[in-house]
């Protein structure tokens, strides 16, 4: 059978689940294809025709440089179609967006042919989309006097490809649709159990939200057709708790217009607001796509007389409505005046200057922000070549100074990493620039999308400048079912081959290693002057400064070993008093949450950074506080460590790295020896005193101060998703910290969760000692609820089997692992004994395998969406407490919430946590700057 074949009988699946062809992706087919459009009779040659110009992936598929070539040929005149004249060609060409296509483009710019040549030249100076092989033709080309060159680099050196593009629209009409009442995860718009299908577009657009959302917006598009469907969070933020770019892709999918015409599936600049603005992240990825995120305020506190927020019953703000943006309203969006309107156009109501910042504006108009990075520098290139001065086309880097002012720790990583800042300039808070990055992280469920946008972006290989990137197995470590079969093997294939050390190798020749992706960036970061970008909301190191990012982002930083952004705000977060032996790290975690809104009315945490004085706890550790900052959406967390413990830190990860070296991990570039000599040198620099740990200066300035009081912690915290509150915007937050005393012993718990980011070795410890304790005190042990444990890396496994805590865990354990027989089906019910899981993701992730339907869940993790660990059933909401380890599996012994006496008989004699930060001054006035 042909593979055309092969493929019109994949249309006809995909036509019986109302989907249309998929697009096509392989030179072998489309090879087929041109067959059959050359041949003037074929039966096929019109339905080839609509393929092959219309359904053809473009960038560096090797479909795209089929394509390309043919398309080639038709200019020539080596090939004629009648359908496709040269010009035409040209037109296609021009949409293919780099790769194969510009290598042609240039082929025909520098060839011979006069006619040909200005032509191709004229489509050459609308891309942007070159890499060194490319701008090394076009300079070689030149210095040899080639004057057609010359032409497209003045037109380059011009910055024509965005100065020639339409300016965006003065005004643009929006209808509202309310996604959700309070915050709207990025699992309702692209769910994880769905992760399978992201990289094809139109099946995963069918899961956003639910059908009847997705009729009820076509219904306001056809209501409405002059006036764009805006997505909206009412009573909360757009896009929490996770960096999913195919969140924004179902959005634009649905609500967007289309990127080009010859390119299905494919569709950019989505409109979204929230009451409470839009996630960092999320923000992020709506740039990319040359969307709008708007924050439309459109509820505010409530003040008394006395100037202070007048507070419900529970003690929350009470809210008061300033306009309505209920389901169906229409609103008008000035750019010029950078506010917002009723429908008119002539009411204002909110200012939306923060979405439409010059750079914003400038993604806007490129239909992106890779355009405009590529573009910069693409045009710094040529005028370099040229010898030229660049105009200033773009909107300046925003560089914010204060004389004489200190630096914040986030400042200090910026100020180091910054590129194409003026040397001796000094940048603060606000400033937005360009920086280095030094290490990448891609996941398993958005590294298809990231390999797809590198493709897109016409990228091959790794920037040199990156020190390490590693894709990660976790997110499917679960269940290695038919889906995951098909997946993995091709991204891993495809990553590896890129330039990054892979979880799997394509070569099969190493065991598969299924650690959790922060797991192994926390290891791989050995410098605490680093930048480190990950296509994960939990992307939060305990050393450098860590971003997660949507999985565009994450490409941009693989093929260009930079990201840009604004150097954030930070809250600096320090501890008096101190922690009861009794009391786990996860509890001053919890705590931190709670204190922090009891003592500033609001979240400061939220789009900032927290600069946390941890003081000697080792990275691991400290992991779990800057993981958890993703849940206080900070914008990211910066640990300052005293000079012995990061050593440590450091020491700790030069051995995990080596293992991964033993294991045959390490690439052809020696990616893995190199972050060991990075380790190495960054030691030495500490220990010779000339460049001790990151401290921010003395005479930093901050959002604000906030200091943790120890004392006040007294027994296990919980953080609730609060499923039945009368206010459906208070559900499902991290807001509601609870102490354990407050279920007085009485809520069932149907199961426990131990595993995640959230979790260390010191944690399986701990479970292994409670087993011991409470084996000793009753005889036995029993689990009145399911316990499922799944560590977080191999490396954990290996250390508890050496010191005897794992044969413990496997005396109790009614399933294990087994690499050689992985599961491959999902688990759907439980039986009352504990499972010891693959190292991964597993229940933190919910797009494998998840609790029972309606179950009361008490887990490690960080994730209490709904739906997102546990889904409702037709009786009962599914609940996801979210808990210390000792609390969790308490819970599962007991089969409901533990008495605090309860609780510390079971913990006694375990050292919870050595946790002794540097002591912070006494509470000061929260200061605003």
């Amino acid at each position: 059978m042909g593979l055309y074949t092969e493929y019109l009988n994949e249309i006809e699946t995909r036509k019986s689940q109302g989907l249309n062809p998929k697009p096509v992706e392989d030179a072998a087919l489309v090879e087929e294809i041109i067959a059959q459009i050359k041949d003037e009779g074929n039966a096929h040659r019109k339905a080839s025709l609509e393929f092959f110009i219309y359904n053809t992936l473009p960038g560096t598929t090797s479909a795209a440089g089929a394509k390309a070539r043919f398309l080639k040929e038709i200019i020539l005149g080596e090939a004629v179609v009648a359908e496709i004249t040269p010009d035409f060609a040209f037109e296609l060409l021009s949409h293919m967006k780099g790769g194969p296509s510009i290598g042609v483009l240039l082929d025909l710019a520098l060839g011979d042919d006069a006619a040909i040549a200005a032509k191709a030249a004229d489509v050459l100076k609308s891309q942007v989309f070159l890499y060194e092989a490319d701008t090394d033709r076009l300079a070689a080309a030149y210095k040899a006097g080639n004057a057609v060159a010359k032409d497209i680099l003045e037109s380059y050196a011009q910055a024509e490809f965005f100065t020639k593009l339409p300016d965006i629209d003065e005004t643009i009409k929006v209808v509202t649709y309310i996604a959700a009442e309070g915050d709207v995860s990025t699992d309702l718009l692209s769910p994880g159990n769905q992760a399978h299908s992201r990289s094809d577009r139109e099946l995963h657009g069918k899961c956003m939200i639910s059908p009847a959302a997705q009729a009820e917006i076509q219904e306001l598009q056809k209501k409405h057709p002059d006036a764009r469907v805006m997505l909206v969070a009412e009573k909360g933020t757009m896009g929490v708790g996770s960096s999913r770019m195919s969140g924004v892709n179902n959005v634009a999918l649905w609500t967007g217009k289309q990127a080009s015409p010859y390119v299905p599936f494919v569709n950019i600049a989505p409109i979204v607001g929230g009451t409470n603005g839009i996630s960092p992240i999320f923000l992020t990825t709506v740039g990319v796509t040359g969307g709008i995120g708007l924050d439309l305020k459109n509820w505010v506190k409530k003040t008394g007389a006395d100037g202070k927020p007048v507070l419900d019953a529970n003690g929350d703000p009470v809210l008061e409505q300033v306009y309505s943006v209920e389901t169906g309203t229409v609103f008008t969006i000035n750019t010029k005046t950078k506010k917002l309107y009723d429908a008119s156009g002539e009411k204002e109501l909110v200012d939306i200057s923060s979405a439409l910042t010059p750079p914003k504006v400038e993604f806007i108009k490129a239909g992106g922000s890779y355009a405009v990075v590529f573009g910069k520098k693409l045009q710094t290139f040529a005028a370099t070549t040229l010898g030229v001065d660049a105009p200033l086309v773009f909107a300046p880097s925003k560089e914010v100074s204060h004389e004489g002012q200190g630096l914040t720790a986030v400042e200090k990583i910026f100020n180091k990493n910054a590129v194409g800042v003026a040397k001796g300039k000094v940048l603060h808070a606000g400033s937005d620039v360009r920086v280095k990055v030094n290490i990448v992280g891609s996941q398993d469920t958005t590294g298809l999308m990231t390999a797809q946008e590198l493709e897109a972006m016409a990228a091959t290989v790794i920037s040199p400048t990156v020190d390490g990137a590693y894709q990660s197995g976790c997110h499917t470590a679960s269940v290695w079912d038919a889906k995951a079969q098909a997946n993995i093997p091709k991204l891993m294939s495809f990553m590896n081959k890129f330039g990054l050390i892979t979880a799997r190798d394509p070569k099969g020749e190493y065991h598969a290693m299924t650690d959790v992706i922060h797991k192994v960036l926390n290891d791989i970061t050995v410098d605490d002057w680093s930048v480190i970008i990950g296509g994960d909301s939990h992307t939060r190191m305990s050393k450098g400064v860590a971003f997660g990012a949507d999985s565009g982002t994450v490409a941009l930083a693989l093929a260009t070993g930079e990201a840009t952004m604004p150097i954030p705000e930070s809250v600096k977060v320090t501890f008096k008093g101190s922690l009861k032996s009794h009391m786990d790290f996860r509890d001053v975690v919890h705590a931190t949450q709670a204190q922090m809104l009891k003592e500033f009315g609001e979240n400061v945490f939220q789009g900032r950074v927290i600069e946390v004085h941890i003081g000697t706890l080792i990275a691991d550790q400290a992991f779990t506080f800057t993981d958890w900052t993703a849940e206080m959406k900070a914008k990211a967390s910066i640990c300052i460590s005293e000079d012995a413990t990061l050593i440590e830190s450091l020491e700790i990860s030069k051995s995990r790295i080596q293992i991964m070296i033993d294991k045959g991990m390490d690439n052809a570039a020696g990616t893995l020896k190199g972050l060991i000599a990075i380790a190495d040198k960054r030691i030495a620099e500490i220990k010779s005193g000339t460049r001790p740990a990151l401290q921010p200066d003395a005479n930093a300035k901050y959002h604000a101060e906030f200091v943790v009081d120890l004392d006040q912690i007294v027994e296990p915290m919980i953080a609730d998703p609060d499923v039945n509150n009368a206010d459906v915007s208070r559900r499902y937050t991290h807001d509601t910290i609870r102490p354990v005393s407050f279920y007085k012993g009485e809520k069932k718990v149907d199961l426990g969760f131990v595993g995640s980011c959230m979790v260390h070795k010191g944690d399986m410890k701990i479970v292994a000692q409670m087993l011991r304790n409470i084996e000793k005190q009753n005889g036995k042990v029993e689990f009145k609820a399911p316990l499922v444990i799944a560590p977080p890396t191999y490396n954990i496994v290996d250390e508890l089997k050496a010191e005897g805590d794992w044969e413990v865990l496997q005396k109790y354990a009614g399933f294990e692992f087994d690499d050689n027989a992985p599961k491959n089906k999902a688990r759907t019910q439980y039986e009352n004994t504990l499972y010891l899981e693959r190292p991964g993701c597993n229940l933190c992730m919910g797009n494998q395998e998840k609790a029972e339907k309606g179950d009361t869940v008490m887990a490690t993790s960080t994730r209490l969406f709904q739906g997102r660990v546990v889904e409702d059933s037709a009786e009962k909401k599914g609940e996801s407490l979210l808990a210390s380890t000792p609390v969790v599996v308490l819970s599962t012994v007991l089969g409901r919430t533990p008495k605090i006496e309860e609780y510390e008989a079971a913990v006694e004699g375990i050292n919870l946590t050595s946790f002794a930060p540097p002591l912070g001054k006494p509470p000061v006035t929260a200061t605003h700057h």
